[in-house]
């Protein structure tokens, strides 16, 4: 739930919810047959042929069986020149691979970006596909290569299906705080970045926030990941009223959360859906999350903060304009994703949302929300701003504010 502004698709998740009422059976047996997850066909043929390689005679290990510490520790066991073959042989494999160290992930990626790009630059030009599949390939290719540019970051990059990609601002290695953005619904490679409303997609929003955290605590080495490597769904059909792409997707961030290297503090940023598959990834999550921070939430797919079983601190807020608010919050036999998180009964702490314009407008420069963030984001409990002007999002919170800062 990212963008939309109309009441025409409000009323359609509405529509979908009433009907769960009466068809509450089929939650358990019909709807899971509208799973439509994509195949990730490059990025298995990758993973298949490192699965069959060696390195200085020896087999390769399982990056499905072994851990990412184990990972790292192979990885750091090779010399610079196996390690960028191992970039240039399986790029796709190594760009997503958890326990390899970051900038050979950034290595590899771009290696891959390379190579989906010339795919596409063939596809714009055959013939058996129609003018608007030549014209998507053009944008896919031109995407790759704007990501291509090396003075970006690409952690995680799959090209099937709609596309999976996830950027890194600053530098993961010594970060004192990483902050990890995860959007909503409609999230995939070609709106992974906009020229318009820019700060309504994944890169804008991590932008955004790295700039407003060095602005808060320039003294505080910070990092954050524009984090689009899970498969959203498309619109706010029975995907979005449904937790199935939420909870592929918790799997996913888990697994990156665990895999980043040090162990400096990590801040999750939720944005609307994206509250969802935070909400569900909670439990699974290491204790170095110390927050949750959720903005244009549905749900969290329990009644309760307490419920999500998670040490880290759950804050919340929501724009007065924005038009979520007026969706049930409420799940019925799969359909719907709980409770409001901004609700007194749910127990988050409600932060202020001033200047953000609606749903797709937390990240604006220059607003309340933003700067809330970026004050979660470098630790800085004490300077947030609680909604309503009182003091009850800071009670209990310990003083962790970088070097500087009241």
């Amino acid at each position: 739930m990212t963008s939309f502004d109309t009441s025409p698709q409000l009323n359609v998740w509405r529509a979908l919810l009433a009907l769960a009422v009466v068809f509450v059976m089929l939650a358990t047996t019909g709807w899971t047959a509208l799973r439509s997850q994509r195949s990730s066909t490059a990025l298995q043929t990758s993973l298949s042929e490192w699965e069959h390689g060696r390195v200085a005679g020896h087999r390769l290990p399982d990056p499905q069986e072994t851990s990412p510490h184990r990972l790292a520790r192979f990885f750091a066991s090779l010399t610079p020149q196996q390690r960028t073959g191992l970039a240039r042989r399986y790029p796709l494999a190594v760009g997503n691979m958890n326990g390899a160290p970051v900038e050979l992930r950034y290595r590899a990626n771009r290696i891959a970006l390379g190579q989906a790009r010339k795919v596409e630059l063939t596809r714009m030009h055959d013939v058996r596909l129609t003018p608007d599949g030549q014209r998507e390939a053009g944008r896919r290719m031109h995407r790759y290569v704007s990501l291509m540019s090396k003075s970006r970051h690409i952690l995680a990059f799959n090209p099937d299906g709609s596309g999976r990609v996830a950027e890194v601002f600053g530098d993961l290695d010594t970060a004192e705080r990483v902050s990890v953005v995860v959007p909503g619904v409609d999230t995939d490679l070609l709106t992974f970045q906009r020229t318009s409303r820019q700060y309504s997609a994944p890169v804008g929003m991590a932008t955004a926030l790295y700039q407003a955290e060095r602005t808060a605590s320039p003294s505080t080495r910070t990092a954050v990941i524009a984090w689009a490597d899970y498969t959203s769904p498309n619109g706010l059909g029975i995907d979005s009223a449904t937790a199935m792409r939420a909870a592929d997707g918790a799997i996913r961030l888990n697994a990156l959360v665990r895999a980043l290297p040090g162990g400096a503090p990590v801040s999750l940023f939720c944005h609307s859906y994206g509250s969802v598959l935070c909400g569900l990834a909670a439990h699974t999550l290491p204790d170095r999350v110390a927050d949750i921070a959720v903005a244009g939430s549905p749900g969290m797919r329990v009644a309760k903060a307490s419920q999500l079983r998670t040490s880290a601190q759950v804050w919340a807020m929501r724009d007065a304009e924005d038009w979520v608010q007026d969706v049930p919050y409420l799940e019925v036999g799969g359909l719907g994703h709980g409770a409001d998180p901004m609700s007194a009964a749910f127990g988050a702490r409600v932060l202020s949302a001033r200047g953000a314009d609606g749903h797709s407008g937390y990240f604006e420069p220059g607003t309340e929300s933003l700067l809330n963030f970026a004050e979660i984001g470098i630790g800085a409990y004490r300077s947030v701003h609680c909604a309503g002007d009182t003091e009850a999002c800071r009670t209990g919170l310990s003083a962790t504010a970088p070097a500087g800062r009241a």
